[in-house]
């Protein structure tokens, strides 16, 4: 059948604005496999280092594959280029599941499950082809970039003792993560701090002795509530930020790209942080609160009384203490957050390690301030070392912000 020219161009009219109020690719694609990445990590009972090591594969991986489509935004380091018709949501989709079965080859079923259940909505055709093969290819270059990263070290600690003398016999974590190859910075120790105070010092007296009273197992000082927020913050690593970055990109509706290159830049931030945080604790190997303060004696300050017996809330992590980890995670990553989202209302979180309590804030300021404080009432953290650890932080994160993935249209403007 013909029709008249005037009927051609009508209809050529409508498929443009079909085309056009198409529905942008899902973002749910990027928050659904980071939320699988998380599942995975409760489940393995993965550590935070290596879990956030996964992550920053994952989502670069996924970032690299559905940016390679319509170049919004630089590379990390990797040149990737398809047609416009590629499918987003299969390309990241695919990125995603080759990057943690790299990792968790032993989940090989349940990931395939996974991505079968993810490109099932997917029409098929060239489209959702090209999107698998680009995705495919993402993944082996992100994996072959980061194959040499020092993630496989032998752990090598060596317990400093007298001969015959016993020391503790457990292992400290993450002792070789400060020398992994960073993401973002130059190298692990690029925003190590100063040394910790003296222990003579007046912030030293002030710190330590507050977390005595404060952070103690049985303290009388300690509120109820600030309690409760020390137990909500035994709960570590990534799993206590994602859910926020989804909530974030969730309330200001990001398209899947805009949230691929969010979450790229939350996980590479929040892996730099645990690299700097760690190199700075080994080199410094500084002692925690419980060793403190059975052995105030040994320090000649009499402004410090020693506490044979003291325990602090919960068990305190295997690692020094300075800088404060927790807090330079949650600096960072609010740091990005504050960047590139801005304020997105009220977000919330819970806690395995608080069952039934729910925390809430309106600000990005309060929450990594709540971090800091819950490390002293947990009897983990002075007072020094969590200001400190949120300094690194903010630098770090706003370090990502200004070099990594950014827009082309602030690439292409001129340096004032």
């Amino acid at each position: 059948m013909k029709y008249p020219l005037w009927t051609i161009s009508r209809l050529s009219l409508i498929a443009t604005l079909i085309t056009a109020s198409a529905p942008l690719a899902r973002a749910d694609m990027i928050m659904d496999w980071n939320a699988k990445a998380d599942a995975i990590a409760a489940e393995k009972q993965i550590p935070p280092a290596p879990h956030s090591r996964a992550l920053s594969l994952m989502h670069v991986a996924m970032f690299e594959a559905v940016n390679a489509i319509e170049h919004r935004y630089a590379p990390y380091k990797i040149s990737l280029s398809a047609d416009r018709s590629t499918s987003r949501e299969a390309a990241a989709a695919v990125a995603a599941h080759d990057v943690l079965l790299s990792i968790y080859p032993d989940l090989k079923p349940d990931l395939d499950a996974t991505l079968t259940n993810a490109l099932a909505p997917i029409a098929d055709g060239e489209s959702k082809t090209a999107g698998i093969t680009l995705g495919k290819e993402a993944a082996v270059q992100i994996i072959q970039l980061r194959a040499t990263d020092g993630s496989a070290a032998v752990e090598t600690y060596r317990p400093l003792t007298t001969p015959g003398a016993y020391v503790p016999t457990v292992v400290p974590l993450f002792s070789t993560t400060g020398a992994t190859t960073p993401w973002v910075m130059t190298s692990g120790s690029q925003f190590r701090p100063g040394p910790p105070p003296a222990l003579d010092s007046e912030v030293w007296t002030r710190d330590v002795n507050e977390i005595r009273e404060v952070g103690g197992r049985g303290s009388a000082t300690r509120t109820p509530e600030q309690t409760t927020i020390g137990r909500f913050w035994f709960f570590v690593g990534a799993r206590t930020y994602n859910p926020i970055v989804r909530q974030a990109a969730s309330a200001k509706g990001m398209d899947l790209v805009d949230c691929a290159r969010l979450f790229a830049l939350t996980s590479i931030t929040g892996n730099d942080a645990i690299v700097a945080v760690f190199d700075a604790k080994y080199h410094y190997n500084f002692w925690r609160p419980i060793t403190a303060i059975r052995n105030a004696d040994l320090t000649s300050n009499a402004a410090t009384p020693r506490d044979a017996s003291w325990l602090p809330l919960g068990d305190t992590p295997m690692h020094p203490e300075y800088p404060c980890a927790h807090c330079i995670v949650s600096a960072a990553i609010s740091t990005v957050l504050q960047t590139v989202v801005g304020d997105f209302g009220e977000f919330s979180l819970t806690s395995p390690t608080a069952p039934g309590v729910t925390r809430k804030w309106s600000r990005l300021q309060d929450y990594s301030d709540e971090v800091s404080n819950a490390r002293i009432w947990a009897g983990f953290h002075y007072r020094f070392s969590t200001e400190v650890g949120k300094d690194m932080g903010r630098k770090i994160g706003a370090l990502t912000v200004a070099t990594q993935l950014r827009g082309v249209e602030a690439m292409a403007q001129p340096s004032r």
